[in-house]
């Protein structure tokens, strides 16, 4: 009954909203400073999974750049991996003796009040933001997805995929000001998801959902972030194989072709200009940590 409710509260904030999506301009920040911090980023993460015998792959845009390009895609603003969740949880519950300072592993498991579904592995030295009207504050970073098993059953999949779509919108809620769409009727579901749940409450029922089905049981296992195009055998992934990034061999997927293919068709052909997305990120500080950021923003409490 209650994902009944939070999922209706969702389409109604979607129907308020939804715009036609547009080309969004290139970012003004210089993205190949960037590169290079997120690079460092995943060299000292690649370090320490091989170190404590942790499977991790190169994911999505950062495969594909690797197979593509040899290395990041020019545009891209951000990079990906992706671990079986037993790797993912080990790694998590030890990343602060694992990783070298000024690196941090921020994951709903581990840290309360943070607001996603998968982690983040930052660089505490430097200040980003994402998004203008949530209330997360962190460092520049790579995100890490768990891979997480899925039934056979399709209709067990579809029951998956939307449970977890409607807690992932419901912790979104949780932590966005209310009035990004102004104080009319948009506001609404926001305001009253806030005044009915907590962070605790949604992130435990979004950690029963992802380990509903165990990992290393499953034939068939899935990005939930993708949702239904998340799922692929778990035979793609494979034993994680050498891949060569920017010049560095770092880990990636076996079957590359048969991932690529399937998530991004003919893979190989660069898109044109207007489908070049970046993040855009609101705020980006090379030299500023995190925790000296101070946030103006007047829902931000």
């Amino acid at each position: 009954m209650i994902l009944c409710c939070i999922f209706a509260k969702t389409k109604l904030q979607i129907a308020f909203s939804q715009s036609p999506k547009r080309f969004q301009p290139m970012a003004a920040y210089d993205i190949d400073e960037l590169h290079r911090h997120i690079l460092t980023i995943l060299l000292r993460v690649d370090r320490v999974c091989r170190e404590h015998d942790l499977r991790y792959y190169c994911w999505a845009g950062t495969m594909l750049g690797a197979v593509r390009h040899g290395g990041f895609i020019p545009w891209d603003d951000d990079m990906d991996i992706c671990m079986p969740r037993p790797d993912y949880d080990r790694l998590m519950q030890h990343a602060d003796e694992w990783l070298p300072r000024p690196l941090e592993a921020l994951c709903m498991e581990t840290h309360p009040s943070y607001p996603g579904t998968f982690a983040k592995i930052i660089d505490a030295s430097t200040t980003l933001i994402e998004r203008e009207h949530s209330d997360y504050v962190g460092g520049i970073y790579i995100d890490v997805f768990p891979i997480d098993g899925i039934p056979q059953n399709p209709l067990m999949r579809r029951i998956a995929t939307a449970r977890y779509k409607a807690l992932d919108k419901l912790l979104y809620f949780l932590h966005r000001d209310p009035y990004k769409h102004g104080h009319g009727p948009s506001s609404w579901p926001v305001l009253l998801v806030q005044r009915l749940f907590t962070h605790e409450w949604a992130r435990r029922q979004l950690r029963r959902a992802c380990l509903a089905y165990d990992y290393d049981t499953s034939d068939a296992v899935i990005d939930y972030d993708d949702g239904m195009a998340g799922i692929f055998p778990k035979a793609v992934l494979g034993t994680p194989k050498p891949i060569r990034f920017e010049g560095e061999e770092v880990m990636g997927i076996a079957d590359a072709d048969t991932y690529l293919s399937t998530k991004y068709g003919d893979y190989m052909t660069v898109p044109p200009h207007d489908h070049q997305r970046q993040h855009n990120f609101f705020y980006l500080d090379y030299h500023l940590p995190y925790r000296e950021y101070h946030d103006t923003r007047s829902f931000v409490h």
